[in-house]
């Protein structure tokens, strides 16, 4: 069951590069939280998805806005690639349970076991304000991220 627009966002709690948890309810009454799923890290689309979040969004700087971003790679995995690539937002695993978060979102691709390309803007209230699915060999457009997080102010 995908989760749509004016749905409470499914509450989870995954472990981000440094193995810190990271829980998405914390978030509640201070930041909207962009949430991004992706299929594998070190993947040509989902790197330059990535570096385009962290060269052209300024919006994660904000004061109210949280970057998180989700695939089933482990926690050593997206250190590496953080570490490589200077990431400095949120990787989390949903390695174990084995894609469990992108499942509760309706983004989990069981025959390929990995995300699908699916964003989600959160709001204060936890509550899903936009959302885009794409299929996994499309990349998405920064601008409309930008544009829906413009909403909310």
């Amino acid at each position: 069951m995908a989760v749509e627009v004016g749905d409470e966002a499914p509450d989870f709690e995954l472990k981000d590069q440094h193995g810190t948890p990271v829980k998405l309810s914390g978030f509640r009454g201070s930041k909207n939280v962009v949430l991004v799923f992706y299929p594998l890290a070190f993947s040509g689309v989902c790197t330059g998805e990535l570096c385009a979040m962290r060269d052209d969004f300024p919006e994660v700087s904000r004061d109210d806005v949280e970057l998180l971003t989700v695939s089933v790679d482990s926690t050593f995995t997206h250190r590496a690639w953080a570490d490589a690539e200077h990431y400095e937002f949120g990787l989390l695993s949903d390695f174990w349970p084995h894609g469990e978060v992108a499942k509760a979102y309706g983004v989990f691709d069981e025959k390929m076991g990995i995300a699908t390309r699916g964003t989600f803007i959160i709001d204060k209230n936890g509550v899903v304000r936009w959302r885009v699915v794409n299929p996994i060999p499309q990349a998405r457009d920064i601008a409309e991220y930008q544009k829906a997080l413009a909403e909310l102010d």
